[in-house]
């Protein structure tokens, strides 16, 4: 599942050698006044295999964790995400008693690049032409949902069946909030992109309980 506002491309690079089929999901409309809880019921819908793994990047990790509530999954592996609220930054903490946040949708539609750096973080600055593609969900209505889920994600206390991959440069969700994540030295928060060789060597070690992990998970 892509991050906030991303298409499935950005699992592009990811080449799994071993028997493993990669099925990208997208995002679908959100209904007025439709909570991430209800969204996260409606896209199991999409999921057609019996207990498969499910891995989803940033805002997307939120949204496979309120989805392992209604399906059985074999591994929940966030990026880029985070487990809880409380593991938001203090900004976005900042933006919910402001209500600043509802402006940034409106904003976004013309500004591609400010959109980008929300999404992919400060990486994106130099290359906003060439990850274009990556934004390719936009609509209003989904973005100004997307940034109220988000902001007032209700989850408190973290599932204890989540394997968490994060990158130590994130400055989206900086690392330094995190509990029980396996921290990759170097990687930020378009890691699922630059960092495409760690994803197609570890995943499928991951997936076999043959990864070591730094962190206790």
């Amino acid at each position: 599942m892509p991050g906030l506002g991303a298409s499935s491309e950005i699992f592009e690079f990811l080449n799994f050698k071993q028997d493993l089929k990669l099925i990208p999901l997208s995002w679908i409309p959100p209904k007025n006044g439709e909570s991430i809880e209800e969204y996260a019921i409606r896209m199991c819908r999409l999921v057609k295999h019996e207990k498969p793994s499910i891995l989803g990047v940033s805002f997307g990790g939120i949204l496979i964790q309120e989805m392992s509530r209604h399906l059985s999954f074999d591994k929940v592996i966030i990026v880029s995400s985070v487990k809880s609220n409380k593991e938001l930054p203090l900004t976005m903490f900042i933006a919910k008693q402001t209500k600043a946040y509802q402006l940034l949708p409106v904003q976004w539609i013309n500004n591609l690049e400010s959109l980008a750096l929300f999404v992919f973080g400060d990486l994106m600055k130099k290359r906003i032409t060439l990850y274009k593609k990556y934004l390719s969900v936009r609509d209003p209505q989904y973005l100004s949902w997307a940034i109220n889920e988000l902001i007032n994600w209700k989850r408190s206390k973290a599932l204890s069946n989540v394997i968490h991959i994060h990158g130590d440069n994130d400055n989206i969700f900086p690392s330094k909030n995190l509990k029980n994540a396996e921290i990759i030295s170097g990687a930020n928060h378009a890691m699922i992109l630059i960092e495409s060789n760690w994803f197609n060597e570890n995943i499928p070690l991951i997936l076999a309980d043959k990864y070591i992990f730094k962190n206790k998970l």
